[in-house]
């Protein structure tokens, strides 16, 4: 199994999980939930009118936090802003609530985004249990 593939099933395990920007020299996080695994890319979605796509721009250095059970992920990278429109429009097709919100009727867009140069750690309470380079 690939990183990125062990990234996106504790991923689905956890459900909601945190984002973790920077504003400034103020930590950010907020909850997420959309993740995409294709071709062997993970990727995530957000809004490009949101706070968070603005910090992401202003510093692309981020960190996933996510619990399943009595194990935490730790995911850190630098944001790769896709360019790609088709991503995002593939994305909506197959997700009616958040279709709801980017539309053309809304103005609001989908931003969509990977991380490159990553490092992902799996740990209990007790230890790393896993680490590797994504």
């Amino acid at each position: 199994m690939t990183g990125a593939e062990k990234i996106n099933e504790f991923l689905n395990r956890a459900g909601v999980w945190y984002f973790l920007t920077t504003d400034g020299d103020q930590p950010k996080g907020r909850p997420f939930r959309f993740h995409l695994l294709r071709d062997g890319t993970l990727y995530f979605g957000t809004g490009t009118f949101k706070q968070v796509y603005q910090q992401m721009r202003a510093n692309p250095r981020v960190e996933i936090l996510a619990v399943a059970g009595d194990e935490f992920l730790r995911y850190d990278g630098v944001v790769v802003l896709e360019e790609d429109e088709r991503l995002a429009q593939a994305v909506l097709a197959k997700a009616p609530a958040m279709r709801k919100l980017y539309n053309d009727d809304t103005g609001f867009q989908l931003g969509m985004f990977h991380l490159a140069d990553g490092r992902a750690e799996i740990c209990t309470a007790m230890g790393r249990m896993e680490s590797f380079d994504v």
